[in-house]
């Protein structure tokens, strides 16, 4: 089956509302997209951000962008906060700047950094539902 990508209106809920309420004021939110491929072959993958390069960025005199792409196999498998999780992880791989880069997972990107937000988007949810 060839790879397919489809809009993922619930992953960008998803994610504009963890942009709301964590420490992502540097993203801007009407420049990330969201997209779930079916028909990867990637193997311990299940989710993957997309930046769109400066040089891209020049060539066509766009703004800089993002696209959460998660795979389908495995992301739509996941609990619930799990996903949340999933999001967070890609959302800190996104640099202050909002450029086009990446922030790598050394010094930035931990299952140790991903927990410790994740906690603060449920106590933040939490406290404006209560």
């Amino acid at each position: 089956m060839p790879l397919k990508y489809i809009e993922a209106p619930d992953v960008k809920l998803l994610a504009d509302e963890i942009i709301e309420r964590l420490d992502f004021s540097h993203v801007v939110s009407e420049s990330v997209y969201c997209y779930r491929s079916v028909g990867s072959k990637s193997r311990r993958i299940i989710a993957r951000i997309h930046g769109f390069g400066k040089i891209w960025q020049l060539a066509l005199n766009l703004p800089s962008a993002y696209v959460i792409e998660v795979l389908s196999e495995r992301y739509d498998k996941l609990s619930q906060e799990d996903k949340e999780k999933t999001v967070i992880h890609e959302l800190m791989h996104i640099p202050r700047g909002f450029k086009g880069g990446f922030r790598p997972h050394k010094g930035y990107v931990s299952r140790q950094q991903v927990e410790k937000m994740y906690k603060e988007y449920k106590k933040r949810k939490r406290a404006s539902s209560g």
